[in-house]
């Protein structure tokens, strides 16, 4: 096939990057420059590979993952072409964004979720998706607190509200390495947790009334947050593709946006990836009516069927998104490390949040998490605890087709520590939970979930936390929960 154009590609050797995620995430951002539109013929692999000079199974490798994450598609016998789904960024519309007052506001209580209470013993806790702190490499750990605290003379000291300079470094590198960002020192603060780099967010861009989106099914936490800085809630509709842009441009037009929380890896909770076509029409939203995106990368590591995707703000965005990230996921959720990337102005005023609040984070933590993040035990940690979740989603996803069928509907999750099932017509999800208590497991009902705290026919089910004997007498317990009469 000829192509009146040669696609320029550039092979970095000191860039840490495996050679064909620098191939993909290169591709990936000449399709966002407007330079290869959708349906675009991509070069043969073997004629790309000859002139990058590598081998032809990576640039095979590379054009795998891009139709992995749906910004390519193969046609027998025609080769490769950038997906017609894709948004065409050269035909990017005008339009100037309106001065209307949000109406239609969600107001909601504080969330059921947000009080949440350890079952008592002997229930199995069908968690919202947190990891197992009974993989920790304790003794791992406690070499690097005791390293730490050698220097306690000087740690233990007032320090930098973005947090120390070893672990925002450490932070920087893995991410421009491994998640295709390009990100400064500057450019990072360290926060206790994701749900304080959210919290950060919410406050240094929220104004009172301020109108914020949030899907209709989404993390109550970080709504609460955005909520408690004064915004307004708006909702918009979500499929197994991820965010309805249709809806949210639709929702653009109407109100003056100001910023929207997604979690475009794995949603929360029905954990759908977000679709390429999506992510280019929700960065392209951003940049038309001037709103940031605050993206919640949670539990980035976990992702089962390929190689993670790239988050949105890997993306050219024009620091239009900020970036949460946490370590919680790898670790545990005890040791509260989490992480917020954004402008460097962005991030001073994030600091001066944290002088307002906290002051700084616990530098003796962050000193001992940058010690395993330099070592590489951090890196052998998630080898080994991803092969363990792995084991588990498939025990679970195998012990759901053999005994829970006949009552749930579900789409296997590509990655995260959860699992949402739908359940069929005639069963109550609010009795099932009741019922489920009684035969000690606790689930999660999707109602949890909703902004409107209407009814969702759905329960998730975190798995991470549980071992392949819970797993297996969770879900027995579960299908008696749904046997019963009363739940009919």
């Amino acid at each position: 096939m000829l192509r009146s154009w040669s696609l320029k590609l550039t092979i970095t050797e000191t860039s840490g990057l495996p050679v064909y995620l620098q191939i993909a995430q290169q591709i990936m951002e000449e399709i966002q420059r407007g330079r290869l539109a959708p349906s675009t013929a991509m070069p043969g692999t073997r004629e790309l590979a000859e002139k990058l000079k590598v081998n032809r199974k990576t640039v095979i490798l590379a054009y795998d993952e891009l139709i992995a994450q749906g910004w390519l598609v193969t046609e027998q016998r025609r080769g490769s072409f950038v997906s017609a789904n894709l948004p065409n960024f050269n035909v990017l519309p005008q339009t100037s964004k309106t001065s209307k007052q949000p109406a239609n506001v969600v107001e909601g209580p504080t969330h059921p979720l947000l009080n949440y209470q350890s079952p008592e013993a002997g229930v199995i806790d069908f968690n919202d998706g947190i990891p197992d702190s009974r993989l920790i490499p304790f003794n791992i750990l406690s070499r690097a607190f005791r390293h730490a605290l050698i220097g306690s003379s000087k740690n233990l000291g007032y320090g930098d509200p973005r947090g120390t300079l070893a672990l925002r470094q450490s932070i920087a590198t893995m991410l421009n390495m491994e998640r295709g960002l390009s990100v400064a020192i500057d450019q990072i603060c360290i926060a206790r947790g994701s749900q304080m780099g959210i919290f950060l967010a919410a406050r240094v861009l929220t104004r009172p009334n301020d109108a914020i989106v949030v899907e209709q099914l989404s993390y109550p936490a970080a709504k609460e947050a955005f909520r408690s800085c004064g915004a307004n809630i708006l909702t918009v509709g979500q499929d197994k593709h991820g965010i309805d842009v249709a809806a949210l441009e639709k929702l653009c037009k109407q109100h003056p946006i100001r910023a929207i929380y997604v979690t475009p890896h794995h949603q929360f909770p029905t954990t759908v990836m977000m679709t390429a076509e999506r992510r280019l029409k929700l960065l392209m939203l951003a940049e038309q009516y001037d709103f940031t995106i605050v993206e919640d990368d949670y539990d980035h590591e976990f992702h089962f069927s390929h190689h993670p995707v790239f988050p949105l703000a890997s993306s050219n965005h024009g620091g239009r998104v900020i970036y949460v990230g946490s370590l919680s996921k790898v670790l545990a959720p005890g040791l509260r490390v989490g992480y917020l990337v954004a402008t460097p102005g962005l991030i001073d005023r994030c600091a001066k949040e944290v002088m307002l609040i906290d002051r700084q984070g616990n530098s003796i933590t962050e000193l001992a998490v940058a010690e395993l993040m330099n070592s590489g035990e951090i890196k052998r940690h998630i080898r080994k605890t991803f092969k363990i979740y792995h084991e588990r989603r498939n025990l679970l996803i195998s012990l759901i087709e053999k005994e829970l069928h006949q009552y749930i509907e579900y789409d296997a999750p590509d990655g995260g520590l959860a699992v949402w099932l739908r359940l069929k017509e005639g069963y109550d999800v609010e009795g099932l939970a009741q019922q489920a208590l009684k035969h000690h497991i606790r689930i999660l009902p999707g109602s949890l979930f909703s902004e409107s705290q209407r009814s969702v026919h759905a329960i998730r089910l975190g798995f991470g936390s549980l071992t392949s004997a819970e797993l297996e007498k969770g879900v027995m317990a579960l299908k008696a929960a749904f046997s019963s009469d009363s739940n009919r």
